[in-house]
């Protein structure tokens, strides 16, 4: 049977009807179901509104209307507004209107069903994404997991997302489904999955320790569309043998390569290189450490053979002034390593400190507080 809202209103001209009559059905839901006795207004133009009642049939009956005269049929049925469209009169014959209410009796939920055995995918929303962020990558995973079936489908197992070598904080973002968690560099959606669109989103961060970086992501489900989108920064570039399509994209917050690919199945490994990544060397770490355990053999070897030359109160002075330097010089490298000193200023700093951390121990070491 066809949906009869989708009949309401609709003027029908009938020249089996008198000249200038109009009828209007009034039914709920379907043609079954008459509405009687109810009020059924229709609006003339230029003229007060007339009033009419259905009968047995659920028709009201308006007659002797002015030919060329724009009409509207109008009845509220249970808080529900229905109107018809406006028409004219015809010179010759009536027109016949149908308004349909909803109805509610037949409006009854669906059941809940009991979860069936199935797959989910990687909706064509799903996104990786790549940002810079304070001299680091953030990486995003936007995914839609998608069940296409009308109950809810439990998987062979729970999807399991393991983060790439190296990723750290590793977090389920607010608005994910509470089927995510995330422990450690893993997070593990388990199901079952309602029909629809169950939405999950992770974070994680990436320090580049040079210029080229490698993403390697193993995928639970399939991705029927690859869409990628990386931040560029400087040269940065993206390849991938899974991206068919680039291209840059200009945004307010700055410039995209947005790559598209074909489908990738459920178990295999998404895997996107970057290039000429903007990064800081690691060499200034390894300075801080070097310099570090210097310091330390020349603190124990000086405490082993200085012992016996220094005493009293200038020794305690020493190595107070000792500590203090040492932590000057840690806090030094590590805001160098920040960018938030120049190389001029951390180049004459650090001198100075280690200058005064030798001139100290070399007082230990011969014992001339003594």
């Amino acid at each position: 049977m066809p949906d009869a809202k989708t009949m309401s209103g609709i003027p029908r001209p009938d020249g089996t009807l008198a000249n200038g009559t109009v009828t209007v059905r009034l039914i709920r839901g379907q043609l079954s179901n008459n509405i009687s006795n109810h009020p059924v207004q229709l609006e003339v133009a230029g003229k007060p509104p007339v009033t009419g009642r259905t009968d047995e049939s659920g028709r009201a009956e308006f007659t002797a209307l002015a030919p060329g005269a724009s009409v509207k049929a109008i009845a509220v049925v249970d808080g529900e507004r229905l109107e018809s469209q406006e028409f004219p009169i015809p010179a010759q014959g009536g027109v016949r209107v149908m308004l349909v209410a909803t109805d509610n009796a037949a409006a009854v939920p669906e059941a809940p069903r009991d979860p069936v055995q199935g797959i989910v995918v990687l909706g064509d929303q799903t996104r990786f994404v790549v940002e810079f962020q304070e001299d680091a990558l953030q990486v995003f995973y936007l995914l839609d997991i998608v069940n296409r079936a009308r109950a809810p489908v439990r998987t062979d197992g729970p999807l399991i997302f393991d983060m790439p070598p190296g990723a750290t904080g590793t977090t389920v973002l607010e608005g994910s489904s509470p089927q995510a968690v995330a422990r450690g560099t893993r997070v593990t959606v388990t199901g079952p999955f309602a029909p629809g669109v169950t939405k999950v989103q992770i974070a994680y961060r990436l320090e580049p320790s040079s210029g080229d970086v490698t993403i390697r992501q193993s995928l639970p489900a399939a991705v029927p569309e690859l869409a990628v989108i990386v931040q560029k920064a400087g040269d940065l570039r993206l390849s991938s043998r899974q991206i068919t399509t680039s291209q840059d994209v200009q945004a307010e917050s700055g410039v995209f390569i947005m790559g598209t690919g074909p489908a990738i199945r459920a178990g295999d490994t998404l895997e996107l290189a970057l290039s000429d990544v903007p990064h800081h060397s690691r060499v200034p770490r390894y300075t801080v450490l070097a310099v570090a355990m210097a310091v330390l053999v020349m603190g124990v070897w000086a405490g082993v053979s200085g012992a016996p030359h220094v005493r009293g109160h200038r020794a305690k002075e020493l190595e107070a002034r000792r500590e203090k330097l040492l932590s000057d010089l840690v806090r030094l490298e590590r805001q160098h390593r920040a960018g938030a000193v120049d190389q001029p200023r951390y180049g004459t700093r650090r001198r100075e400190l280690v200058r005064q951390l030798e001139r100290i121990y070399g007082e230990l070491d011969t014992g001339a507080a003594a």
